[in-house]
């Protein structure tokens, strides 16, 4: 059986991918910081499921809870980076650094060191990433400033760690997601209900458990397809027009 590592499964995109690898034949580690919600992973899912309690920020906490294994789970076939958050809706200059900080220890500094650590295994069993990225690196919009600068980062870290893994049978995917509903508005928010009420009503916006279904079917393709990127929005969204500053 093989052995799916999956950041940020307590919630969201991250416990829909988890449940649906299973559906598919994996077995899953769970990483994320609220033990109660993986444990409740593992009540659903029994001796499939892993609970990895750490935060992806603390290296010294990753490497203990992965040096901690069960054997069975040790050899990871495919991670999917997909911990990440959104914090504020400033635009740049009235946001608040430490925001900015934390969006960039959590979806770029977190991301590229559990890739470096995982990658000595991955390339030993020819196995497969998929980081979950946004639209919000490609296209700007207001407030999105650091956020969406993560974004990039992850879109083009990809591009460069495929090029890098030339030859070696890995598979490294990049999915740029748009407007999916999950907790991710209340918690850029501060937990404004009515603010993500107000962004998803009415809009028939993507569900977690459809980017789950195509994380799962990237990572059963055949071995000698690797999907490079793959922009996903729901129909009710497209691209917005340019920002035109008129003088009075």
């Amino acid at each position: 059986m093989k052995t799916a590592l999956v950041t940020g499964a307590t919630s969201g995109i991250g416990a829909a991918t988890a449940k649906a690898l299973i559906d598919a034949g994996w077995q899953v580690i769970g990483t994320g910081r609220r033990a109660d919600r993986l444990s409740a992973l593992v009540d659903e899912h029994g001796d499939r499921v892993h609970a990895a309690v750490f935060d992806v920020r603390d290296d010294a906490a990753r490497d203990a809870a992965l040096a901690g294994l069960p054997e069975r789970f040790r050899e990871i076939d495919l991670l999917v980076n997909n911990a990440g958050l959104a914090l504020g809706t400033a635009p740049a200059q009235q946001s608040d650094l430490s925001q900015w900080r934390t969006m960039i220890d959590t979806n770029v500094t977190a991301l590229v060191a559990i890739t470096h650590r995982l990658l000595p295994g991955l390339i030993a069993r020819k196995g497969a990433i998929v980081n979950i990225a946004s639209v919000a690196g490609t296209y700007p919009y207001l407030g999105g400033n650091v956020y969406g600068g993560t974004k990039a980062f992850v879109q083009q870290f990809s591009l460069n760690l495929r090029s890098d893994l030339h030859g070696t049978g890995v598979r490294v995917s990049t999915i740029d997601l748009g407007m999916v509903e999950t907790e991710f508005t209340l918690v850029r928010t501060g937990g404004d209900q009515n603010a993500s009420d107000t962004l998803y009503g009415d809009t028939e916006p993507m569900t977690a458990a459809d980017i789950a279904a195509t994380i799962s079917w990237i990572a059963s393709l055949p071995t000698h397809l690797n999907i490079n990127q793959l922009e996903l929005m729901p129909v009710t969204q497209s691209f917005a027009g340019f920002q035109v500053f008129r003088r009075n």
